[in-house]
C-alpha cells in the first residue's frame, strides 16, 4: 500500500488501530478507538510483581481496544499468531503486504532499533503497522513517531519473538472488514455504561475506583520511622510513579484521551453533560501528573518525604474521576 499514510497518535494500540481503520477509508480518531472500546480503567495487583513491587494499570489489558473495537461496531480483524515459527511469520507477513493489505504487528520495543537507547525497554505489547517491504527491508507507522521508520526484517522477527511477559509470538492482525451502517450512538452508549460499570462496581477492592482508593490507603500506611521501612515506602512511591508515567502513555495520558472521546460523545448523542465530564475526567488527568510530580520530588529529596501528602493527592484524583463515572452511568 504506497498510497499509506501515517498518523502520529497517544497511544500505540488506538493509534495504530484508528490508522489502519481511517487508511480504509473508515476515519475514526484515535480517542474514539480508545473510548468507544472501554479501555480505560484502573487496576492494582499486589500478588503480580513487577521488578519486585505490585503492579499497577491504568487501562485495560493490550488487544482490549483491538478486541473492543470488533466487537462495538462489527469491524472483522484476522488475529494471527506463530509459536515461535519466525519463517512462517514473515512469510505470511510479506504474501500480506504483496496483497496491497497492511499488518498490525505486536513489537517489543526493547529490539526496535529505531528507537532511541535511552527509550528501549523490555515492553512486549507495542503495537505498529508495517505497509511496505523494499528488499530486507519494512516500511514501519508506529504511532508514536511522528514519521515513518524502516527495520531490518532480522531485527523485525526479533521483536516480534521477544521472549517473556506478553510475548507476542509473531502476533499480527489485518483488517478484512468495515459495515456499511454502523450505529454510532448505541455503541457509545454502551461502552460508557461498561466503563462506568468497571470503574464503579467491579466487586473487588483492587479494580476502578476502589482500587484507587485502596493505593491512596496503602499509602497513608506506609511506615517511614526506620531505615528499611523508608526504603519500602520510596520504592512504592516510586513503583507508582513508574508504572504510571513511563509505561507508554501513562495514567494522565489515558484519561486525557478519555476526555476527547466524551467531548466527541457529547457531539454524537447531543449530551452537554458529557462536555462537563470530559473537562472533569482531563482534570483528573492533571492530578495525577501532579502526583507524579510532587512525589519525584520528594524521592529526589527536593522536598521532604510525605507520604501522607501523597495519598491525599491520590485519594482526590479517586474522588475526581468517581464523579465522572457516576455521570456516565445515568445517560441514557
Amino acid at each position: 500500500m504506497n498510497n499509506f499514510t501515517h498518523q502520529h497518535a497517544a497511544h500505540c494500540e488506538s493509534g495504530v488501530i484508528s490508522s489502519m481503520l481511517t487508511n480504509k477509508g473508515f476515519k475514526i480518531s484515535e480517542a474514539m478507538c480508545f473510548g468507544i472500546s472501554s479501555a480505560l480503567t484502573f487496576a492494582y495487583f499486589p500478588f503480580i510483581k513487577v521488578n519486585s513491587m505490585p503492579l499497577i494499570a491504568y487501562r485495560m489489558p493490550p488487544r482490549h481496544i483491538l478486541k473492543g473495537i470488533s466487537k462495538r461496531l462489527n469491524v472483522k480483524f484476522e488475529i494471527k499468531t506463530f509459536g515461535n515459527d519466525q519463517k512462517n511469520a514473515a512469510k505470511i507477513l510479506d504474501e500480506t503486504l504483496q496483497n496491497g493489505d497492511i499488518a498490525g504487528i505486536q513489537t517489543s520495543v526493547y529490539y526496535l532499533p529505531y528507537f532511541p537507547k535511552d527509550m528501549r525497554f523490555h515492553f512486549n505489547a507495542h503495537n505498529l503497522i508495517v505497509f511496505k517491504k523494499e528488499k530486507d527491508i519494512y516500511y514501519v507507522s508506529d504511532p508514536v513517531f511522528d514519521y515513518v521508520n524502516t527495520i531490518k526484517e532480522e531485527d523485525l522477527l526479533k521483536a516480534r519473538f521477544a521472549k517473556g511477559a506478553l510475548s507476542p509470538k509473531g502476533a499480527m492482525y489485518t483488517l478484512k472488514s468495515i459495515p456499511q451502517n454502523i450505529d454510532f450512538e448505541k455503541a457509545i452508549r454502551k461502552a460508557l455504561k461498561k466503563t462506568a460499570h468497571i470503574m464503579l462496581k467491579t466487586p473487588l477492592p483492587l479494580i476502578g475506583i476502589w482500587g484507587m482508593k485502596t493505593i491512596a490507603k496503602k499509602l497513608g500506611s506506609l511506615k517511614t520511622a526506620d531505615k528499611s521501612d523508608l526504603r519500602y515506602a520510596r520504592l512504592f512511591v516510586s513503583q507508582i510513579i513508574r508504572m504510571q508515567e513511563e509505561i507508554g502513555t501513562g495514567g494522565g495520558g489515558f484519561r486525557f484521551m478519555y476526555a476527547s472521546f466524551l467531548q466527541e460523545s457529547a457531539c454524537v448523542l447531543n449530551k452537554p453533560i458529557l462536555r462537563e465530564a470530559s473537562q472533569m475526567i482531563s482534570d483528573a488527568g492533571d492530578k495525577l501528573r501532579f502526583f507524579a510530580l510532587m512525589g519525584a520530588k520528594m524521592l529526589k529529596d527536593k522536598e521532604s518525604f510525605d507520604v501522607r501528602a501523597l495519598e491525599k493527592i491520590f485519594r482526590e484524583c479517586a474522588e475526581e474521576e468517581e464523579r465522572v463515572y457516576r455521570i456516565l452511568e445515568q445517560i441514557k
